[in-house]
C-alpha cells in the first residue's frame, strides 16, 4: 500500500491561497501522474426511495422536515431499477449509484436492495449506493451482493457540521465509512460547497478525507442547488473560481482518488466545468437527474467532451464467481420470459 501524507489544516488551507494559476498547474501536473487527462469515468445516481427522510440536512429537498413540494416515493422495485440501469449503461455510464432517502436501511429491506446490486453488476457495471448509516452487518451483506462502492459524505469540516446537520454526528459518518471500508467495500466520500461555509472549512473537509487510513477511492464535490422550502434556499451563490479551487485542492492532497464533479453542474457554465476538468475532476454523474434535482442532459456533456477532447472512460465489470452462481439459480426459479425459457420446471 502507497503512503499518503497526513495533511495539517494548514498545509490545507495554503493550497486555497496559492496564486490561482500556479494551484491550476499544480494540480493538472499531479493529475497527470496518476490518471489519463482525456478519460472522464461517467456515472448515473438513480433515486430509488424518494422523500419522507427523517434527518434533518437543511441543503436536502428530501427532509421531511422541510415542505419542498416533493412527493414521497416507497423503495422501488427490482426490475424498474434495473430496467433504468440498462438505460444508463446503453447510454455510456459504467457506474450506476443507488440512493435511497434512509437515515439507515431496514433489515426487511436488503434482500431487495441485495438483488439490485448482483442484477446491475450482472450487466457489467459497478455499483454504487448510498442508503444512510449502515451496521457492520448490512456493509457485509452488500459486500457478498458485490458491491463495489458506498456513498456516504461527511458534507462539510467537523467544525461547521453542527450548523447543517444536527440528526446524526460527524462520528457516526465517520463510523459508517469505517464499516464500509472494513467490509472490503470502495468508498465514496465528499462534501458540498456554497453551504455557507468559510474557506477554512472547506480545507478542514479535505483534510479529512484524505486523512482518513485509506483516502476515498472517489470523491464528489457538489454545488449547493438551492430548493426552495430548505433553509439553505437563500444562501449566497458560489463564485466559479472558488469552486474550482475546491477541486484543484481535492486533486492535489487525493492524488490517486477519481475527483468526481457532482451535484450543480446544470448551474455552471461550460467554461466553469472546463476549469474543474482541468484543475483535476475526472468523474461525473451522467443523466438528467440527480436524485431530485436538475443535471445536465446526456447530450449536452456528450457535446461538451467533444470540445474538450475528452473521452468517457471505459470500464467492465464481471460477474465474480459467487455471483454468477446466484444469478443462474436465480434464473432456474423464474418464469418463462421472452428470452428465457425455464426447461427446469
Amino acid at each position: 500500500m502507497q503512503h499518503n501524507p497526513h495533511w495539517t489544516l494548514r498545509q490545507a488551507q495554503a493550497l486555497f491561497d496559492k496564486p490561482f494559476m500556479d494551484l491550476m498547474f499544480e494540480a493538472q501536473t499531479i493529475h497527470r501522474q496518476h490518471f489519463d487527462p482525456h478519460q472522464i469515468q461517467v456515472s448515473t445516481l438513480l433515486s430509488i426511495k424518494t422523500g419522507a427522510c427523517p434527518e434533518d440536512c437543511k441543503y436536502c429537498p428530501q427532509s421531511a422536515r422541510y415542505n419542498t413540494g416533493l412527493a414521497a416515493e416507497q423503495l422501488m422495485q427490482v426490475e424498474q431499477v434495473l430496467t433504468s440501469a440498462q438505460k444508463a449503461k446503453a447510454a455510456g455510464s459504467t457506474r450506476f449509484c443507488m440512493g435511497a432517502a434512509w437515515k439507515n436501511p431496514r433489515d426487511r429491506d436488503m434482500p431487495y436492495l441485495e438483488q439490485m446490486v448482483q442484477g446491475v453488476k450482472a450487466m457489467g457495471m459497478e455499483t454504487c449506493m448510498t442508503l444512510g448509516m449502515l451496521s457492520e452487518t448490512q456493509a457485509q451483506r452488500l459486500a457478498a451482493a458485490g458491491l463495489d462502492f458506498y456513498n456516504h459524505n461527511l458534507d462539510t469540516s467537523p467544525e461547521f457540521y453542527g450548523s447543517i446537520i444536527t440528526t446524526r454526528t460527524y462520528q457516526e459518518r465517520l463510523d459508517t465509512l469505517g464499516k464500509v471500508r472494513g467490509a472490503g467495500i470502495k468508498v465514496c466520500s465528499g462534501g458540498i460547497v456554497g453551504l455557507g461555509e468559510t474557506i477554512a472549512d472547506r480545507a478542514g473537509l479535505l483534510v479529512q478525507l484524505a486523512n482518513l487510513p485509506e483516502p476515498p477511492e472517489s470523491v464528489p464535490i457538489n454545488m449547493l442547488v438551492k430548493v426552495k422550502g430548505t433553509p439553505l434556499a437563500a444562501n449566497d451563490e458560489v463564485d466559479p473560481f472558488d469552486f474550482v479551487r475546491t477541486i484543484a485542492a481535492a486533486r492535489i492532497m487525493m492524488p490517486r482518488s477519481h475527483v468526481r464533479l457532482s451535484a450543480g453542474r446544470e448551474q455552471m457554465s461550460e467554461q466553469t466545468q472546463a476549469m474543474c476538468f482541468m484543475a483535476g475532476a475526472n468523474s461525473i454523474f451522467y443523466g438528467c437527474k440527480l436524485l431530485t434535482t436538475p443535471n445536465p442532459g446526456e447530450d449536452q456533456d456528450l457535446a461538451l467532451f467533444r470540445k474538450l477532447g475528452l473521452n468517457p472512460q471505459h470500464h467492465h465489470t464481471d460477474a465474480g464467481d459467487v455471483q454468477r452462481q446466484q444469478q443462474l439459480a436465480g434464473e432456474l426459479l423464474t418464469a418463462d420470459t421472452a428470452q428465457f425459457y425455464n426447461a427446469a420446471r
